[in-house]
């Protein structure tokens, strides 16, 4: 059965990713967050490759404040097999993950509840756990949906973020490991304990952070109870090597987090693509001009009750695992970790923001919704063993509640023919010309918001009509000068003020100051697709048409050229 759970589970998961990044009649298609994230990593991995550690979208600039740690494992993959980083990354990676997670969930809770039952239902719940936005959904418009209505994505989601589902294998993996390091004694149980929670930082830093400090309250705890230092010192080595491996790439960033109380709050009920709830919005923004009052109590814990339950949909069963953290069992330090982790998982968005891009810090939530998922498998499966009909009746229903998020998401998302993105042949084919020439930085027409907007309406959209992504670094294999603003904003870079000259240089009639420019920036090559053209020709500022297939054109420096 658990085969079957688990062979199921990682199909499931593979749809929202294996279709992207194949070419079809109109180009290569990318379906959901694809379009964009996708092709940021790819980016950044083709930058590794040519061992690189500049941001592949803002020339002149290291990359900072970003984990390198899946990037830098597809590249090294790359340069072992030679498959190519969009094969790796939309097909056999999420396959490879998918399968991992669900065995090493089954042996992580087999190992430690010696459970078949229980394994079988968390590794269920890990899986096709959603909220219960369908059900809202459902109520208001008689369809289903609603996958982020909450704000949090959900478990079908998961691949969508490779560093988030690579960190998940990797916390299971230090689990594993340190139970056999608590059990056993052994130096090489705690050398990979470590190893997987130590490098955690690089691979997703908000899971590093939430491990770092579960193991440090947990340690305490074992330390009081058992007289025992040796899971402080696995949290002692732990953060050694975290900050071992991210100070070198990180030393220079500022502090990227503000304080801002309730933010997801009251978006979620503000917002019209989330909860959207406008009499408690209103409430909300009231008790912010009046205080701390009765009224300000209720109506934050009744948005809050709305966040949690909405977002854990049956999840919402873990609760009744808490219980757990009382006994006084061989392994309630395993008990501890994961609660910290989802009570910090859920205190942290519920406090601070990310600058930039405030949304952000709602993956630490993620990881909540994980340990809640672990949570629920065990509830449901104790529930299941007590093999009454009206408890298995019960499960039933709990199962038929939480699959709707999945395939809704599934069936609306990532499985219709026409994605919302795709990179035209013609474009594939420029870019493919693009990089085989010698490297040098490109330059392209800024992201042009009105442009998209105009284009949603007939998808599959091209790219740059799509976002502002990071395509031309991307399938180019070159350095750009400015691209995907996007990710530009979430690691913190002065991405406006470069905007604003690159505009200048395409609107501006002075042939000397655009010389100059481009000579200033080391531009050595322009990329333009359907009507973009500077101003003053190309050919005024000693560059050359070297490529012209009707829809792309770009143009080489004069001198750059082999």
């Amino acid at each position: 059965m658990e085969i079957l759970v688990i062979i199921l589970g990682s199909l499931t998961w593979a749809f929202t990713m294996i279709k992207s990044g194949i070419i079809y009649p109109f180009g290569m298609g990318f379906w959901g967050a694809n379009g964009h994230d996708g092709i940021w990593h790819l980016a950044v991995i083709e930058n590794l490759v040519k061992g690189k550690f500049s941001n592949p979208v803002f020339s002149g600039e290291t990359l900072k404040n970003y984990h390198l740690g899946f990037d830098l494992i597809i590249a090294l993959i790359n340069k072992i097999t030679s498959i190519s980083t969009s094969v790796l990354y939309f097909q056999v990676f999420p396959i490879i993950t998918a399968l991992l997670i669900g065995i090493l969930i089954y042996k992580f809770i087999f190992n430690w509840k010696k459970s078949k039952i229980q394994a079988i239902f968390t590794i269920f719940f890990v899986y096709f756990a959603g909220s219960f936005g369908w059900l809202v959904e459902f109520v208001r418009n008689n369809k289903f949906g609603g996958e982020s209505m909450f704000w949090s994505q959900q478990a079908i989601s998961t691949l969508i973020n490779p560093p988030f589902s690579l960190s998940l294998i990797f916390i299971i993996l230090g689990l594993i490991h340190l139970k056999k390091y608590i059990d056993g004694k052994k130096t090489k149980n705690l050398l990979f304990t470590v190893l997987f929670f130590g490098i955690l930082i690089q691979i997703k830093a908000y899971a590093g952070v939430l491990v770092l400090l579960a193991l440090f309250i947990a340690g305490i705890f074992y330390y009081f109870k058992n007289k025992d230092l040796r899971l402080f010192q696995v949290f002692s080595f732990s953060l050694i090597l975290s900050l071992l491996i991210f100070l070198p790439f990180n030393f220079k960033s500022g502090n990227l987090f503000v304080f801002k109380p309730f933010w997801f709050l009251e978006t979620m009920v503000g917002f019209k693509d989330r909860f959207n709830w406008e009499r408690l919005y209103l409430a909300l923004v009231q008790t912010k001009d009046t205080g701390f009052t009765v009224k300000a109590l209720i109506s934050y814990s009744l948005a809050f009750l709305i966040f949690i339950v909405g977002n854990f949909g049956t999840r919402i069963v873990g609760f009744l695992h808490l219980k757990d953290l009382f006994k006084k069992d061989k392994d309630s330090y395993i008990e501890i970790i994961l609660f910290v982790m989802s009570l910090f998982g859920i205190l942290i968005p519920l406090f601070f923001l990310q600058k930039g891009t405030a949304w952000n810090t709602i993956q630490f939530f993620y990881y909540s919704l994980f340990v809640f998922a672990i949570y629920s498998g065990l509830e449901i499966g104790k529930i299941f063993e007590r093999n009454r009909n009206f408890d298995k009746y019960f499960t039933f229903f709990v199962v038929l509640l939480t699959i709707p998020t999945t395939f809704s998401t599934l069936y609306f998302h990532y499985l219709p023919n026409r994605p919302p993105a795709k990179l035209s042949l013609e474009e594939l084919d420029a870019l493919e010309f693009l990089s085989k020439e010698k490297d040098g930085i490109v330059l392209t027409y800024p992201y042009d918001s009105i442009k998209a907007s105009e284009a949603e309406a007939n998808p599959p959209r091209s790219l740059y009509l799509y976002e502002s992504t990071a395509y031309v670094s991307a399938f180019s294999k070159k350095q750009l000068f400015l691209e995907d603003e996007v990710n530009l904003e979430i690691t913190g870079y002065n991405w406006k003020e470069r905007k604003e000259k690159v505009l200048d240089f395409i609107n501006g009639n002075n042939r000397e100051d655009s010389i100059l420019f481009l000579k200033n920036n080391d531009i050595s090559y322009l990329y333009f697709t359907d009507d973009q053209m500077t101003k003053i020709n190309p050919s005024d500022l000693s560059f050359e048409e070297i490529y012209n297939n009707n829809q792309v054109r770009i143009y080489g420096l004069l001198d750059s050229k082999e």
